[in-house]
């Protein structure tokens, strides 16, 4: 069986939106009440990681993910990874700054952030309105789960 992606992230930080382009599906876009199970992903609602409670269904979900996206907004800096999140988790786990196009000043916040949250370098930008940067991480993806 495949493994999927999992991505996490908080509301609003173009989770559905990567997860469509990931499937290359056109689910329609509304708020994720529930983890969905995409062809190539798992879509994890932003209450998730925004509600420490809720922690344990993420790190049970990504028990079955082959690799963890964590999403930081480039737009919008918002805080809602613990410090050292990233090493709760057995998969490997990639930063991903989304809405690059957005607020370009807040890149270097951006990069700290996924930094003490414990996730390595490289990073990926990405911009959902264009497309950009997903080709990059689309590759990484391929590549990495070859070695798994």
């Amino acid at each position: 069986m495949k493994k999927r992606v999992m991505v996490v992230g908080p509301t609003q930080s173009g989770k559905s939106t990567l997860t469509n382009v990931l499937n290359d599906s056109a689910r329609p876009l509304r708020k994720t009440q529930d983890v969905i199970y995409g062809k190539n992903t798992i879509d994890t609602p932003g209450s998730y990681i925004e509600n420490a409670s809720m922690y344990k269904y993420l790190i049970a979900t990504a028990q079955t993910a082959s690799h963890l996206l964590i999403l930081v907004d480039q737009s919008r800096l918002v805080e809602v990874y613990p410090p050292g999140f990233a090493k709760l988790f057995t998969c490997p786990v990639i930063g991903v700054i989304t809405k690059i196009d957005l607020a370009p000043k807040n890149v270097n916040l951006c990069i700290q952030q996924l930094k003490r949250v414990g996730i390595i370098e490289p990073y990926f930008y990405i911009s959902l309105k264009d497309n950009s940067g997903v080709e990059a991480l689309q590759r990484h993806l391929r590549e990495e789960q070859e070695t798994i």
